[in-house]
């Protein structure tokens, strides 16, 4: 009962801030919404502490022939953590959104998207069947649309929403295939049925373009498919930094707790199957590991204060994909929580800035924001060493859990992705403090009137800045003994199948070096960019300059627009305009008079035989029937 009250109070409060504003007002709307995540929350909390339950039946939802897929929560530890960590994150957003959305003249549709997106990812991790999941999976790629293009009357907003929600349907047409062909090989939707049958069909081939294929891995690299445009992996990458565009709560919402982690999730979540493809979990690994050095090149030279922690986001979900693809799902939930904790303060850290300075989110037209805004500043430290993985804090205990795991497997594959993750560690470190320093350290850059207003964010804002700060801080000394220590087994129980060769056995056996490696590229990152703003801030414009093609290849995302726009979007208006000049404008309304005038024309030609006329009827019926009685008698 505690699930089904943490999932639908959320939907309750979206209606009531959305649907009936007109009659609540302004501020009843939004405490309407915020009281609704408050009882999400503590239900959510609840139903953890009872632990794991049978799947909760809510009601028969779809029934065609033998696909019967029913509404049901899935309450098992999985679902009992996810829940947990999506509704409180979601409400320190909430409360957040208070401070932040003050000045915005519609705060109610705000809230009620929020909460709206909270429901949908809620729906999903308690999913028990696949097509739930499914529902789930649209409901925050819909929502995602609504908020990112939350200011609507700017067109760089309609743009971004556009282009997430185009690539996440690319990548959702894979996903839905994936679920078709499932139930075509398992006979059912349901998780616990496909689970139960799945090594029965780990030999089985399906035809695919004329060659025999083992089904399993057709079926886990179409259901990856879909998680790498949720999650924003490589080549599917190119929407989340855009999604910037929307208000900073949505981006910490979108970035940390929800939407992209919507993909580490399902593929977790689905273990026992993709554990029996071991090629698909291959391919994992090298996307996963490529887009974690990937993002974090790209995150070295970017300016805008958003994008910067978007494409940390880009890489950290490469190391959870890393983590899942060689078999150590509990490290990549664990990396998965401690993230959405550390990266929920990163970005609500960021809007508290852009909010102190006017608006604005260039850092090079920040800079000595430590002693007005003492709290941020604290508070993005924490964060951000949290992101750099530096021990106590949590990230150092997931991330490097998961390149421990990459050691321990002994493949090439998982070897690469040793290499990349311990690369990106540096890079991480480097673009982080860069930031941090920019923003935080040395003289004023803002322009006189923006820095003579500068201002520490409210009470209302600073409070759930503090408290993930405690969870970016703490988690990973307090989770790591049940997600992936001794009690790991029995804390996950089936939720998580772990296969008997998975690494996560042997992350003790990994050499001293090896394992202080992700730590020492860090602080090397770290004292590199201490070295470039701190000690010779002039070093990185004259490196700029000495090696432009590198810095404008990354300065322009290693130019993956521009190879898209060139290859897919242009082709694709250039056959869209064609269609319409010849199809539309020639052959429909152009031959010889139009066929939409020829239709017209018959049209009214037609009207006029049914005028009444008795006469006329009779005479059209003898014609039909001499017509009828020539066809007979020459057929015969």
């Amino acid at each position: 009962m505690y699930s089904l009250i943490a999932v639908f109070a959320p939907l309750i409060g979206s209606i009531l801030a959305g649907v009936a504003r007109p009659w609540l007002g302004r501020q009843l709307s939004i405490a309407a919404s915020i009281v609704f995540m408050v009882v999400s929350a503590a239900a959510a909390i609840a139903a953890y502490r009872v632990g794991v339950m049978p799947p909760l039946a809510i009601a028969h939802w779809i029934q065609v022939g033998q696909l019967t897929p029913g509404w049901t929560l899935r309450q098992d530890q999985l679902s009992l953590v996810m829940v947990v960590m999506v509704s409180v994150i979601s409400l320190l957003i909430h409360i957040y959104s208070v401070g932040y959305m003050a000045h915005d003249k519609t705060p109610q549709r705000f809230m009620s998207y929020i909460s709206l997106f909270t429901f949908a990812m809620l729906m999903l991790v308690t999913a028990n069947n696949l097509v739930q999941l499914f529902f789930g999976w649209e409901g925050v790629g819909l929502v995602s649309y609504l908020l990112i293009n939350y200011w609507y009357d700017r067109p760089s907003a309609n743009a971004a929403a556009i282009k997430a929600f185009i690539v996440n349907r690319v990548g959702d047409l894979a996903f839905a295939v994936g679920i078709a062909l499932t139930y075509f090989i398992f006979g059912t939707v349901n998780l616990d049925g496909i689970f139960a049958a799945a090594a029965s069909h780990a030999g089985q081939d399906f035809m695919l373009f004329g060659a025999p294929l083992p089904v399993l891995e057709i079926i886990s690299f179409l259901l990856f498919l879909g998680a790498m445009g949720k999650s924003a992996q490589l080549f599917f990458h190119t929407w989340l930094p855009d999604a910037m565009e929307g208000p900073t709560p949505i981006s910490a919402l979108i970035h940390a707790a929800t939407m992209v982690a919507a993909g580490v999730f399902m593929v977790v979540r689905m273990s026992p199957l993709i554990n029996q493809a071991p090629v698909a979990m291959g391919f994992i690994v090298f996307i996963g590991a490529s887009t974690a050095f990937f993002a974090a090149t790209i995150g070295c030279v970017q300016n805008d204060i958003k994008r910067i922690i978007a494409y940390s986001t880009c890489s950290q979900l490469g190391y959870m994909f890393l983590a899942a693809g060689l078999g150590a799902y509990p490290a990549a939930m664990f990396h998965l929580i401690n993230h959405a904790m550390f990266k929920a303060l990163l970005f609500l850290a960021a809007g508290s800035v852009i909010h102190a300075v006017a608006g604005e989110q260039d850092v090079r037209l920040m800079g000595g924001l430590g002693s007005r805004l003492p709290v941020t500043c604290a508070m993005m430290l924490i964060g951000s060493l949290a992101l750099m993985a530096i021990p106590p804090f949590s990230g150092y205990y997931s991330k490097d859990a998961i390149l421990d795991a990459a050691l321990a497997a002994h493949t090439p594959i998982a070897h690469y992705g040793w290499v990349c993750g311990v690369l990106a560690a540096g890079l991480t470190a480097f673009y982080t403090s860069r930031l941090f320093f920019l923003v935080f350290t040395g003289r004023s850059r803002m322009p006189r009137h923006v820095e003579e207003n500068v201002h520490e964010s409210p009470a209302v804002m600073l409070l759930p800045l503090i408290v993930l700060a405690v969870g970016a801080f703490g988690s990973g000394m307090a989770l790591a003994p049940d997600f992936i220590g001794g009690r790991s087994l029995v804390f996950w129980g089936n939720s998580i199948q772990v296969a008997a060769h998975s690494p996560m056995y042997h992350l003790g056996g990994i050499p001293g070096w090896a394992s202080s490696a992700p730590l020492a590229m860090a602080l090397l990152g770290l004292l590199v960019a201490v070295l470039f703003y701190l000690v010779i801030p002039a070093l990185p414009g004259r490196l700029a300059q000495a090696c432009a093609p590198v810095y404008r290849f990354l300065l322009n995302k290693w130019y993956f627009d521009e190879l898209y726009d060139a290859l897919l979007v242009r082709p694709t208006l250039r056959l869209a305009r064609f269609a319409w000049r010849f199809g539309d404008e020639q052959v429909i309304d152009g031959v010889p008079n139009g066929l939409a005038a020829l239709t017209a024309d018959a049209s009214a030609q037609t009207v006029k035989l049914q005028n009444g006329s008795i006469a006329l009827y009779a005479f059209v019926m003898l014609i039909g029937l001499l017509v009828f009685v020539s066809l007979f008698i020459w057929v015969r």
